[in-house]
């Protein structure tokens, strides 16, 4: 159940930065109310997960997850650079990601 918190965290954040992509620095009212929800069902989740999952690993996989969804996002959806050097950053902090993982998620 942890992991399935988890993973709702994460997509409310990730589809919360979109969103806070299209606020126009908060100054477009439907995409800064988005933005504001979703960071909000992200913490909550994120608070359940934290009940029965270790910080380290949870925020682990918080971070580099959604930093991996929101570089590809950028990369596919919005016209950002899709450089090597920037995918290898991506692959790495996925990498990171997973050997923090190899302890397991206690």
């Amino acid at each position: 159940m942890a992991y399935l918190t988890l993973a709702g965290a994460i997509l409310s954040e990730v589809l919360a930065t979109t969103a806070m992509k299209y606020s126009d620095g908060f100054s477009r009212l439907w995409p800064s109310v988005w933005t504001a929800l979703g960071y909000l069902l992200a913490f909550g989740l994120l608070a359940q997960t934290l009940k029965s999952m270790s910080v380290g690993t949870a925020y682990a996989i918080w971070a580099g997850t959604g930093t991996a969804m929101i570089a590809a996002i950028g990369m596919v959806f919005l016209g950002e650079s899709a450089s090597a050097l920037k995918i290898l950053g991506v692959l790495l902090v996925i990498v990171g990601v997973v050997v923090l993982n190899l302890d397991g998620a206690h």
